[in-house]
């Protein structure tokens, strides 16, 4: 069999460089019976990302009376894939989850609230690769759209080993033949990258290839803080106009 060719004179398949995103849209504030919400979409991926709170946690045995728990939920909807994916979380959504929650629970002010909750849902309703890093950008734009105290927002994005190439914000055919990929998450605070709340890597770099997708990834990260501030001021900028 013919190995796929993922780049040709320089650039990737879909046309983009190596240091380049996928085209991003955010809309924030599209629900109404959310206290946050933000449509996002990162290629082909499209999330829906929903906030509540902060409320009372049912069941009360699982509140902390020093501080706010953060719930997190990652879900893809049945039809966000090609072949039907069953309903319900699997191991993969349960990871996701967690991780998503540990880097989004670094920025919320959760000692501001004892004995409260912060519940985070986000729904897939098209998946594409680098879903969980499109999710993180959406729930970060609607914890702020929820008026959750923040110590700054939190910004993800992907980058891969294509070829022998580091490329940044991969897309589903180099997550899927490319040798290696790393999401991350940035906390980023007054417009500068702080430290980084998420890091996990499937496959083999380099220490070298390590630091420049590091180097990669903030780039990309702060192009798509831009663009979450962007549409957050948005948002403000219609309603005081309505007003």
């Amino acid at each position: 069999m013919e190995e796929l060719k993922l780049i040709m004179d320089g650039k990737r398949l879909d046309g983009r460089g190596f240091d380049e995103l996928r085209p991003i849209k955010i809309e924030v504030g599209v629900l109404k019976r959310a206290d946050g919400s933000c449509y996002l979409e990162m290629g082909r991926n499209k999330v829906m990302a929903a906030v509540y709170g902060p409320r009372e946690v049912h069941p009360k045995h699982l509140a902390d009376p020093s501080k706010a728990i953060v719930r997190y939920r990652y879900n893809m909807a049945p039809f966000s894939v090609e072949e039907r994916k069953r309903p319900g979380p699997d191991r993969r959504s349960v990871e996701i989850s967690k991780v998503s929650r540990e880097a989004l629970e670094t920025i919320i002010m959760t000692e501001m609230f004892p004995r409260s909750a912060v519940d985070i849902f986000v729904e897939i309703l098209q998946a594409d690769a680098g879903s969980r890093t499109a999710c993180l950008n959406a729930a970060s734009v609607a914890l702020v759209d929820a008026g959750i105290p923040m110590k700054g927002i939190v910004t993800s994005v992907a980058v891969a080993k294509v070829d022998g190439q580091i490329v940044l914000d991969p897309m589903k055919e180099e997550d899927n033949y490319g040798e290696a990929d790393m999401p991350f998450a940035f906390v980023i605070r007054n417009g500068k990258i702080e430290s980084i709340a998420l890091l996990q890597m499937d496959g083999n770099m380099t220490r070298d290839e390590v630091k420049q997708g590091l180097e990669l990834a903030k780039k990309g990260a702060m192009e798509i803080y831009q663009l979450q501030r962007e549409a957050i001021m948005k948002k403000y900028r219609t309603e005081e106009e309505e007003e």
